[in-house]
């Protein structure tokens, strides 16, 4: 399967959370590509598990970009003895509980140095991103035990990783990697509504501007409804914005050869959508 068969093809973009509830589901955005354009069709939430994974089910053509860890960091993998091919690590991260996570993670950083603590991803630096083995602010590393086996449960494709159905890909987005290109590192969103202030309602209208207008590496430009835009603008937690950050992610991803992955990409830590390119 090449990208150049993906015209056709439903986009998506997810934000993930390893506790969805109705409060904070998981959100996706769907949308289609048509030459440099992406059409906006309608964001859904699923407030359980159960609901996310019938929809990895749906039949494809479709390539989604989703917004958690896909893997670990090797030389963290190598320090705890776990297995060094992927499916084999999944499978035995997946078997640990959140407590036994927490405490081999932790133990690993108390023996490092100050300012050296967490084990990176090749990928992490190119796109600024949290190290996946992080269990607070955010809690990446639960994002990656919750969500990756309900991938390899519903037989999608992660390529680079694990083969799959080729008519539903999924590939590791992270919105924060657009977001700064297009606004900075000004904050646009906050779950706590203490800190949804008008500085962020303002980065987010402004993100969305920047998103309309094409102004991205990625040479696309979004198309929404003003009733959609009203929408990702309210949502001051951002989930809904982080969604559509992800999808445009994936659309760039459905034109380029082998959906963007660098070839020196790690098998065992994985990629992120779009962060190699300059």
């Amino acid at each position: 399967m090449t990208s150049a068969s993906l015209p056709d093809w439903q986009l998506a973009g997810v934000d993930f959370t390893s506790r969805p509830t109705r409060r904070k589901p998981i959100t996706v955005a769907r949308g289609q590509a048509s030459r440099n354009v992406v059409r906006l069709e309608r964001v859904d939430t699923h407030e359980s598990f159960d609901g996310f994974a019938a929809w990895l089910r749906t039949p494809g053509p479709w390539l989604a970009a989703f917004d958690f860890p896909f893997g670990l960091p090797r030389e963290l993998v190598q320090a705890l003895g776990w297995p060094l091919d992927w499916l084999p690590l999944i499978h035995h991260y997946a078997g640990l509980s959140r407590d036994e996570i927490r405490t081999r993670f932790a133990a690993f950083c108390d023996a490092r140095p100050v300012g050296a603590k967490f084990a990176h991803r090749a990928a992490d630096g190119p796109a600024g991103s949290s190290p996946s083995m992080k269990w607070v602010n955010p809690p990446v590393a639960y994002m990656l035990h919750a969500g990756v086996p309900l991938l390899i449960d519903a037989g999608v494709d992660l390529p680079g990783l694990h083969p799959g159905d080729a008519q539903r890909v999924a590939l590791e987005g992270y919105p924060g990697l657009l977001a700064r290109e297009l606004i900075g590192r000004r904050s646009y969103k906050a779950d706590d509504k203490a800190r949804q202030t008008p500085d962020r309602l303002i980065a987010r209208k402004d993100l969305l501007d920047a998103l309309e207008q094409g102004r991205s590496r990625l040479g696309l430009r979004l198309r929404l409804s003003h009733a959609q835009r009203d929408a990702l603008v309210a949502d001051a937690s951002g989930d809904r914005l982080d969604a559509v950050l992800c999808l445009m992610q994936a659309a760039w991803a459905a034109g380029q050869a082998g959906f963007g992955r660098p070839a020196d990409a790690d098998p065992l830590e994985g990629w992120i959508v779009s962060s190699g390119i300059s």
